[in-house]
């Protein structure tokens, strides 16, 4: 159960960033003895691969707070972070053969159906409602929002590895989180229609 929970927390986060939890899966596995990393999954604590995963992290982190270019890196990430997703949650099925769950290790491919869509779930709530907020802040919102978003991926990293039991209830706030963000983005599309014009992409 705590394997699962954990799987979970880390593609939610995945899908708010598709490198923060690949970078503290990775971090942790090497100094710590919180993450055990299958052996498929080795290479996910390689030091020149969590470098190269930084690199694009920072990439990221500029990218996502500038106005428009958002949306083209959201883009771009629609197979970036659901790909994220599939590793993290497949990642920690280790913890799943520590706690002799013999379905999981049977059916590795469940790992990563359950990772990608959870992501690819929250990445299209993110990307759907990032030009909500841009129109409706003429911009100014776009590094709040992604400051945001990036604080909790690597929140909600760090809860599925050290307290997984709490993943339950951040993933309940976060369902809340997402249908008021529905609400918002569906009312923003009608108004444009009724005053005939388009949602900016």
């Amino acid at each position: 159960m705590l394997a699962a929970l954990t799987g979970l927390g880390l593609s939610t986060a995945a899908g708010l960033n598709a490198y923060i939890p690949l970078l503290v899966v990775g971090v942790l596995a090497n100094v710590t003895d919180a993450v055990k990393l299958p052996d498929g999954y080795a290479w996910l604590s390689n030091w020149g691969v969590l470098a190269i995963i930084a690199a694009l992290l920072a990439a990221e982190v500029v990218l996502d707070k500038v106005p428009a270019v958002d949306s083209l890196n959201d883009a771009i990430q629609t197979v970036v972070r659901p790909a994220s997703g599939g590793v993290v949650f497949s990642a920690t099925n280790a913890a799943a053969e520590l706690e002799s769950s013999t379905w999981m290790t049977e059916h590795p491919w469940a790992g990563w159906l359950l990772g990608i869509v959870l992501a690819l779930t929250v990445h299209a709530l993110k990307s759907a409602a990032r030009p909500v907020v841009n129109a409706g802040t003429a911009g100014v919102g776009a590094p709040v929002v992604s400051a945001a978003e990036d604080a909790g991926s690597l929140g909600m990293s760090l809860i599925a590895v050290f307290a997984p039991v709490l993943v339950i209830v951040a993933l309940l706030a976060f369902a809340a989180l997402a249908w008021w963000l529905i609400r918002r983005v569906r009312r923003f599309r009608a108004r444009k229609r009724a005053a005939g014009g388009h949602p900016p992409g």
